[in-house]
Order: C-alpha cells, then sequence, then structure tokens
C-alpha cells in the first residue's frame, strides 16, 4: 500500500511541475500585454486610427488584443454598453488566465496529505511486525521509521512549491488585469471623449474574486 502512496505523490509532482511551467510560459507579461499592443493604444486618438489598432491586435494574438478587438467593434454601441460587454468578455480572459491554478492549489493541500497517509501505514507496518516478532533491535525500529517519514518529507516537497507558484501566479494574474483594464479604459475613454462618461470594467476585481 505504501508503493501506492509513492506512485500517487511521483504523479502530483509530475501534475504540479507541468502546470507550474505552462503557466509560467502562459503569463509570460509579453504574452498578455504585448509592447506593441500598448504603443498602438496610446497612438490611437481618434477613431480614424482604429483600423490601425484592430491590424495590430490581429497580428499580436493574446488577451489584451482580444479584449481591444470586442471593444473596437463595438463602438456604435452606446457607452456603457459597450463597458458592459467588455466585462463580460473580461471575465472569460481572467478565467483562461487563472487556468489550472486551481490545480496548484488542489495539489498543495493533497501532497502534505499524500505523504501522511504513507508514514501513517507505514508506521502501523512496522509496529505490527514489532507486535509479532517483539523488539529485538531498536536500531532497525528506528531505521524503518526514518525510511517511513520519507513519505511525508516528498509531500511538503511538492507542496511548499506549489503553493510558492500558486501564489505568484495569482498575483501576477491581478497585476495582469489591472493593467488590462487601464489601457482598455485609456481606449475607451478617447473613443467616447464627446460623450458622457461610463463606468470602466474592474478587471481587477474580477481576477480577485476568482
Amino acid at each position: 500500500m505504501e508503493s501506492v502512496i509513492y506512485v500517487l505523490l511521483i504523479c502530483t509532482s509530475i501534475v504540479g511541475l507541468t502546470f507550474i511551467v505552462e503557466r509560467g510560459i502562459a503569463l509570460r507579461w509579453k504574452a498578455v500585454i504585448p509592447s506593441e499592443i500598448e504603443a498602438a493604444v496610446e497612438s490611437c486618438q481618434t477613431r480614424a486610427e482604429v483600423p490601425i489598432l484592430q491590424r495590430v491586435c490581429r497580428q499580436k494574438n493574446s488577451p489584451l488584443s482580444r479584449l481591444l478587438l470586442h471593444a473596437s467593434e463595438h463602438l456604435d454601441w452606446p457607452q456603457q454598453d459597450n463597458v458592459d460587454a467588455l466585462q463580460t468578455r473580461a471575465r472569460h480572459e481572467i478565467v483562461r488566465l487563472e487556468r489550472g491554478l486551481v490545480v496548484l492549489e488542489i495539489i498543495v493541500g493533497i501532497a502534505p496529505l499524500l505523504g501522511l497517509v504513507g508514514t501513517i501505514l507505514g508506521m502501523m507496518t512496522v509496529f505490527a511486525d514489532v507486535g509479532q516478532a517483539g523488539l529485538t533491535d531498536a536500531s532497525k525500529l528506528a531505521h524503518g521509521i526514518s525510511l517511513i517519514l520519507w513519505a511525508t518529507l516528498i509531500g511538503l516537497l511538492i507542496a511548499i512549491p506549489s503553493l510558492i507558484f500558486w501564489s505568484y501566479y495569482t498575483k501576477k494574474v491581478e497585476m495582469l488585469a489591472v493593467e488590462m483594464e487601464t489601457l482598455c479604459d485609456e481606449f475607451i475613454r478617447r473613443q467616447y471623449r464627446e460623450r458622457p462618461a461610463a463606468t470602466p470594467p474592474a478587471m481587477h476585481k474580477v481576477a480577485t474574486a476568482n
């Protein structure tokens, strides 16, 4: 039974490492907010320049470019309707950015428990053997217990890095959401400059809530 626990711990570590690497690549700042898109937003001062921004967004596919394309394609809508639609789209983009983080969160909780289960099962086996054969050599008992405790140590070694990266990625998603909100708000306000202002989509609040 202990071998099953070790197999589960190995599988857990592989899954955790996979998501840590995958999210690290996906959440790169340039992958979410390309510098070319930022420059295009700064340059887009009037509606006559919107096609240029749309062309750049189509060339640089990213969460920010998809949001800006969505907003730019509905500039004929009232500002508040456009903002509401953009906020709905932003929720989908935030969910995509947070994909896999729940797996890391689960690993943080389950890895130490698997290690503890492995240790308890090993202790039960050791003490059952001692009960049957008697304690003839204390050094062997100590050695057996030290081997059993490896399961707990492995569980903690899996959980600690997972917790660190989960916390880091969660904070990074929030930071990216705030920056995307700022750029989208800037774009919307410029295009509706002569109309009453509407509340921008609070994407960082969406990220925090998720």
